[in-house]
């Protein structure tokens, strides 16, 4: 990034992206737009780095703020620059100041140079004697010059979520937002952008970010009027206020930038390769994750002791290590009508204690874990019978009912204590390795008329904080404790609960076909070691649709692998195909979590599909070949590998087939499907996993 001051003082983004071989800024030879000499004095089309409401210019701002005395315009000057060691990582901090009234504005650069990646971040700060409201508080601006883009973004629904979109950018603004209070199935926080016609999966130049951010969030494209592209991206504006009194602070979450010349896939490695290494709980970075069992699609909220110790058994003989009983063991939890809040063993489904199923599963050398929704109450519940004002809510308003539940204001520390004590008596007092964290619906009523009125409209921020901070301390107490975060399916993943959670259940759609699509869109920006997938029963719950069990298995195997099918219906002889796969996939599960992956055909309604991974010190890599529907008098085709070593011979551990890694990118390797018969065929619902390894070892 190339940085400079205009002479009125505001930041300039000059260069973002290729470092061009120099380390001199003058040789980008930055210019600004030649406006008419009327227009001379706006900034529009400079590439501004925080456009903020008071600069002469009419782009979409970063900073919109009310000072006491009505004044609705900042002007800041630059201060001094400095580096400084934020959680351990050097940063470039830029001191911007509004002497009048003693607002001091930090803009934030953390460096990742062992990843190519910039964190931008903003902190304001009240350095007068009186408070200042500040009504958006973005967390950068990207700017990139004259040109003809397109963007993609990740967009979707409920069961159809992380659907990869590519849209033209012209003339004015596009929006991809969340106003729902977490990250949404709708949109996600991260965005790519390309240069028009140039860039596809596996070339051309790409620039991209992703928000650290699990609340309402806001990422806007703006082509000027001169083609220039100005991002801006942050906390969603909407009904967001904060007041900022003398001597206080605000920081804003981290947008992570990057640019890359390797296409969608050079830049989805690289923030991987981030998240990896800077970003997940750092106790369970280089761990393994488990094969699981998840008892909801088997048992439902019809929990009961007998049934959850046989699943158990069956699921350990499947090769399973982490057994994890779902929605229905605790309070009064028959339905979804009842018991959220009340984080207690329901004493009819465990008359001897939940110690009776725990106890068993561990004896079978598995982990045990229960499914929780923390931020949730049903009105039907203790907790909510003795604190009904701890929920969003408006005085004289109905709250509206999602799934017969109401969500818990965790701005409100009352709320977060109870909470967090419940949580602690149950890992205390129980042997449990892994919580699956809930969010089952949107925020509504965000009120919290408990607050003074200056600070009302802060609850959409609060309420995150939170969050983070109810499990940041659960992560202290029991630092071995595996959380994987929900939000009725993908709802919420970013960059900021990875950074307290381990992995992402990304859809209730447990659809092989549907999940091939859904799989493909996020692991474009978060790594498959946190992607949890489920082999289910046919007919499929949600589509009707069936398929073969291997196929389901080998879609699975994309990340993190889990079973949630009623394996006590298996026949013996799906078990032992089950077992089979299972133990493939552990041989495998190193190289496909921890490797780096690349998409070589994506996903469609028909013909091929195929995912690879490739060891980091490029000696072994894994192939993942599907295809749904044949289409008739096409052919065989070939798929070629990515990432290999050219000068080495590899070998498929399937049959001993060998080639060079230079003749497999070139050439590519055949697909072929094999029936149960042994014959070759180009059929329906073919898969397979390929592994081949360095021959010299």
């Amino acid at each position: 990034m190339l940085l400079s001051l205009t002479p009125g003082g505001a930041l300039v983004l000059d260069h973002w992206g290729a470092d061009g071989g120099s380390a001199r800024g003058e040789d980008y030879l930055p210019r600004r737009p030649s406006n008419w000499p009327w227009d001379r004095a706006f900034l529009d089309g400079v590439p501004l780095a925080y456009p903020v409401y008071g600069d002469p210019t009419f782009k979409e701002p970063c900073l919109c703020l009310v000072y006491e005395d009505g004044t609705r315009v900042a002007r800041l000057a630059f201060r001094e620059d400095r580096i400084v060691k934020l959680k351990g990582r050097p940063t470039l901090e830029l001191l911007f100041v509004d002497s009048v009234h003693d607002l001091v504005l930090a803009h934030r650069f953390a460096v990742y140079a062992e990843h190519d990646l910039i964190g931008r971040a903003a902190r304001l700060q009240n350095d007068g004697e009186r408070p200042m409201r500040i009504e958006r508080a973005l967390s950068a601006g990207l700017g990139l010059p004259p040109g003809q883009y397109e963007a993609w973004t990740l967009h979707g629904q409920l069961g159809r979520e992380y659907q990869l979109e590519r849209r033209p950018l012209r003339p004015g603004k596009f929006i991809t937002e969340s106003r729902r209070g977490f990250t949404s199935h709708e949109a996600n926080p991260w965005f790519a952008v390309s240069p028009t016609g140039e860039t596809n999966e596996q070339h051309g130049p790409v620039w991209f970010g992703a928000l650290a951010w699990s609340g309402s969030w806001t990422i806007v494209f703006e082509v000027e009027r001169n083609e220039a592209l100005s991002i801006v991206a942050g906390v969603q504006p909407f009904d967001f206020a904060w007041h900022l009194g003398p001597g206080e602070t605000l920081e804003t979450p981290a947008l992570v930038c990057g640019y890359s010349e390797e296409g969608l896939g050079g830049a989805s490695r690289v923030l991987h390769g981030y998240l990896a290494a800077e970003v997940l709980p750092e106790r369970h970075r280089s761990t393994l994750r488990p094969v699981l069992y998840n008892s909801w699609e088997a048992t439902g909220f019809d929990v009961h002791v007998e049934e959850q110790i046989a699943l158990a058994r069956r699921a350990a003989a499947l090769g399973v290590e982490l057994f994890v009983v779902d929605d229905g063991w605790f309070g009064a939890r028959d339905s979804d009508q009842a018991g959220l809040a009340d984080w207690v063993v329901n004493p009819r489904k465990f008359p001897r204690g939940l110690g009776e199923l725990t106890d068993e599963v561990h004896c079978l050398d598995m982990q045990f874990g229960i499914w929780l929704e923390p931020e949730m109450v049903s009105p039907d519940s203790d907790l909510y019978r003795a604190h009904p004002d701890w929920i969003f809510h408006f005085p004289d308003r109905e709250p509206t009912f999602v799934r017969d539940q109401l969500v818990l204001n965790f701005a409100r520390e009352d709320v977060r204590a109870n909470i967090l004590a419940q949580l602690q008596r149950l890992l205390r007092e129980q042997r449990i390795d892994f919580l699956k964290w809930d969010h089952n619906r949107p925020l509504t009523e965000v009120g919290w008329p408990a607050a003074p009125r200056e600070r009302q409209r802060e609850v959409w921020v609060r309420h995150v904080h939170g969050v983070y901070e109810v499990i940041a301390q659960l992560r202290v107490e029991f630092p071995d404790l595996l959380i994987e975060t929900c939000a009725a399916g993908g709802g919420r993943a970013d960059l900021g609960i990875l950074a307290l959670t381990d992995q992402v259940w990304l859809s209730d759609n447990t659809d092989a076909a549907d999940r091939l699509l859904i799989q493909y869109g996020y692991s474009h920006v978060y790594a498959p070691r946190t992607m949890v997938n489920w082999v289910t029963d046919v007919p499929n719950l949600q589509t009707g649709r069936e398929s073969p069990l291997e196929f389901r298995f080998h879609v699975a195997m994309q990340g993190v692998l889990g079973i949630g099918g009623n394996v006590l219906r298996w026949t013996a002889e799906e078990c032992d195909r089950a077992r089979e796969l299972v133990t493939e996939y552990k041989r495998l599960r190193p190289i496909i979590q921890q490797g780096r992956q690349y998409w070589l055909l994506p996903p469609a309604s028909n013909g091929p599909c195929a995912v690879q991974y490739v060891t980091n010190d490029r000696r072994q890599t894994v192939v993942l070949l599907y295809q749904l529907l044949a289409m008739g008098g096409r052919g065989r085709g070939r798929v070629r590998l990515r990432g290999l070593d050219p000068t080495r011979r590899y070998r498929r551990a399937a049959d001993g087939a060998e080639s060079t890694g230079a003749a497999m990118m070139a050439i590519g390797l055949p697909i072929v499907f094999l029936q149960s018969t042994g014959l070759p065929h180009d059929g329906d619902w073919g898969s397979k996993a390929e592994l081949w390894q360095a021959v010299d070892g």
